[in-house]
């Protein structure tokens, strides 16, 4: 399985948040788990960081090493296909993980409701 992961859940498998779903942690900590993290993901992390929205590890891109996490570049054929997307969604770091998990194979892990408006694949959360 490919996870690609958003902001939210990784943030709390980060942080052991009781909040993450019993179905997103167990696939993620699944050995035959491949679990990916966007760039898109590290950009509104590290921008949301900066102006004191949320609080995430100084040293996320070593976090992310630690737990095996694999970084998934942002790519010109990723960016036009976000650009493509219908409407459902205005968060452009969202539409770009959406794009991604599409153009990708990969099975989007988030608890956006509005992510089920796209033809993507979704993680079942229960």
């Amino acid at each position: 399985m490919r996870l690609l992961l958003d902001t939210r859940i990784l943030l709390w498998w980060l942080s052991d948040d009781p909040l993450l779903p019993a179905a997103a942690r167990d696939a993620i900590a699944s050995p035959e788990s491949e679990v990916l993290v966007s760039a898109a993901t590290v950009w509104e992390i590290a921008i949301k960081k900066a102006v004191g929205r949320l609080e995430a590890p100084d040293d996320l891109l070593e976090v992310m090493v630690a737990n095996d996490f694999d970084r998934l570049p942002i790519t010109a054929p990723h960016a036009i296909a976000a650009g493509a997307l219908p409407p459902h969604h205005s968060d452009p770091f969202d539409r770009m993980l959406i794009a991604q998990a599409r153009a990708d194979q990969l099975e989007l892990v988030s608890v956006d409701r509005r992510f089920a408006h796209y033809d993507v694949e979704l993680l079942a959360l229960g």
